[in-house]
């Protein structure tokens, strides 16, 4: 086995709890900015004092209604300004958080709803609400709904004018470290998902560490960040914490649609995304550039900043780079750092692997990808890559008071506070899902001599060929979606003679590349079999090749008439895909592939 351990920056006081941020925010610089929420077509500034008031008052209102300490609030939105004041509130409050996705089906709110035994969810609009009301016969437990978009937050604080502080205090100081904060269920990408059981400790410790060791990206005087990702999942929701730990001004976006003009109005310092983002800017950005007759010049920008970025990590550029990497500077990276705000200096990802070509590429245009790894299970980040260390194409060294080693047959086990303390309701589940006191993520991954690591695959997602080859996805996979056409792919051949995929097409991409191409408009479904883009994703599919050996290639494909969607069970609320979901569905594609 090999092992890495970064010993913490941060000591946390064992009484602790996550509200402490929020009071010693208020109390250090009460006029310093919290949050930037909507107001029409302006940020308006929220204090540390004002959210402190507000939070306070909601908590009150919680109590008032009934609310316990340790019961369960359930909270189901889009990622608003109204998601984090309630989160926060139900801390005050001495309540636990089960945050739900907005997108969830209503066998999805029932079943997170009961089994984690929720006396009260908090909605945002009526579809919501009408979601709950479909299914509260198999509540016992549930006793309240309050939605925001009819007033339920402001109804709550009115309710609350009759707590007293000295009761509020006594709810919001009673937790400590040890105790439940929030149950996060997971995506459930191989069956019903669990909830998993954080504590005030794991957000603690590890935002505060964080905090230290990224210093530069969320200190800096002007540093601030948009949140645009859902806050049910747990990346978004270590972000939320770590901000307010540093004291850094958030705002929240729910629209992607609107992103670029959001990003363009609040400027923000550094962002949060998943790599999809990185390649539909990327893609997007190509696209357009060709449609204007500009694309050889992209195509040379895009190779001289990966060129440039390389460099950095080899002694810097010669002079000859510099200079182009200066000419492309006016003509298109600065123009992509303006689509993003114009003041984006860091990118932090995760989800899933970026890929070294996109790491170099945005660092080449003055966007520094911090790439990191983690999972529910480890409060989010568990290694991250920092401005002082990074190695673009892996996910970075153990965050201070995390450890990470490598099995022996390469899986990747994770230990340190931020860990979490097991499945709610599940004691078979955490059993399985522990060495002693690793957490055995069920992923594969190598360590190298300075800490850092680079997730290879999926344990249970090899693929053995009938030949007995192992097979890992995921480099085939992540090469294909790096395409402008290819929305999602699915490689199979367990047990099957040779390697093969499903592809979908990028119905948002679909018309820019059908125009770029002299090629009349039409839909995914006419595209799909149209031998000229079967042509191109044949192109794309030998560029993934490329990156493997012969008998791990892909052989065939079959480009699908729809794409992979939460709405048609083959995507997590966080987009993962369910491959077992993919696999039978589309049964009768994958058969064709090993026809005769």
């Amino acid at each position: 086995m090999r092992e890495y351990a970064v010993p913490p920056l941060v000591e946390v006081d064992p009484t602790s709890n996550l509200t402490d941020f929020v009071v010693a925010n208020a109390t250090r610089a009460p006029q310093g900015v919290a949050f930037r929420r909507r107001a029409g077509e302006r940020w308006q500034d929220v204090t540390n004092v004002e959210f402190l008031a507000e939070v306070a008052a909601l908590a009150k209102g919680l109590v008032a209604a009934g609310v316990r300490p340790g019961d369960r609030v359930a909270l189901m939105s889009k990622t608003r300004y109204e998601w984090t004041l309630t989160d926060f509130a139900i801390w005050f409050a001495g309540a636990v958080t089960v945050p739900l996705y907005e997108t969830s089906s209503p066998d999805q709110v029932a079943w997170i709803l009961a089994d984690s035994g929720a006396v009260a969810v908090v909605v945002e609009t009526a579809e919501h609400a009408g979601t709950v009301t479909d299914v509260r016969d198999q509540l016992p437990d549930l006793t309240d709904v309050w939605q925001i978009d009819a007033g339920g937050l402001a109804d709550l604080e009115t309710a609350g004018a009759s707590t007293s502080a000295e009761e509020l205090e006594a709810r919001r100081s009673g937790a400590c470290l040890d105790d439940l904060a929030t149950i996060i269920y997971t995506s459930g990408t191989t069956g019903r998902c669990k909830g998993c059981e954080l504590t005030h400790g794991n957000f603690v410790t590890i935002s505060s560490n964080a905090v230290a060791r990224l210093a530069d990206v969320v200190q800096d005087p002007e540093a601030s960040t948009l949140l645009f990702l859902p806050l049910a999942h747990v990346f978004a929701r270590f972000i939320q914490v770590l901000c307010v730990a540093a004291g850094t001004p958030m705002g929240h976006t729910p629209d992607a649609r609107n992103l670029l003009a959001d990003l363009a109005s609040y400027q923000p310092t550094f962002i949060l995304a998943v790599p999809r983002v990185f390649e539909r800017v990327f893609n997007a950005s190509q696209q357009k550039a060709e449609a204007g007759g500009k694309g050889r010049i992209f195509d040379q920008a895009a190779t001289t900043a990966i060129a440039w970025s390389r460099a950095q990590d080899t002694g810097g550029p010669a002079l000859g780079l510099r200079l182009r990497h200066a000419v492309f500077d006016r003509l298109v990276y600065g123009k992509l750092r303006t689509a993003l705000g114009g003041r984006a200096k860091y990118a932090v990802s995760g989800g899933a692997p970026l890929g070294e070509r996109l790491g170099h590429f945005f660092r080449g245009i003055g966007l520094v990808v911090l790439e990191g790894y983690g999972l529910t299970e480890t409060t989010a980040p568990s290694t991250v890559n920092t401005p002082e260390r990074i190695k673009i194409g892996t996910v970075g060294p153990p965050l201070p008071g995390a450890r990470v080693r490598i099995a022996e047959d390469g899986e990747v086990h994770i230990a340190g506070t931020h860990v979490f303390r097991g499945y709610w309701n599940n004691p078979d589940a955490t059993a399985e899902s522990f060495d002693g006191d690793w957490f055995v993520t069920g992923d594969l991954g190598d360590l190298d001599d300075d800490g850092f690591l680079r997730i290879t695959g999926r344990k249970k997602e090899i693929i053995v060929t009938a030949g007995g080859k192992n097979v890992g996805p995921a480099v085939l996979e992540d090469r294909l979606r790096a395409h402008p056409l290819v929305s999602q792919c699915v490689v199979v051949g367990d047990q099957r003679p040779y390697i093969a995929a499903l592809v979908t097409l990028d119905a948002e991409m679909l018309p820019t590349w059908l125009s770029n191409n002299d090629m009349a408009e039409m839909d995914v479904a006419t595209a799909s079999k149209d031998p000229r883009v079967h042509a191109e994703i044949e192109r794309a599919v030998a560029d993934a090749n490329s990156a493997v050996s012969r008998a791990e290639g892909i052989r065939r494909f079959e480009v699908l008439d729809v794409d992979f969607t939460e709405e048609s069970g083959h995507l997590t609320p966080s987009l993962k895909l369910k491959r077992s979901s993919v696999v039978k569905d589309h049964a009768a594609e994958v058969e064709r592939l090993y026809a005769t």
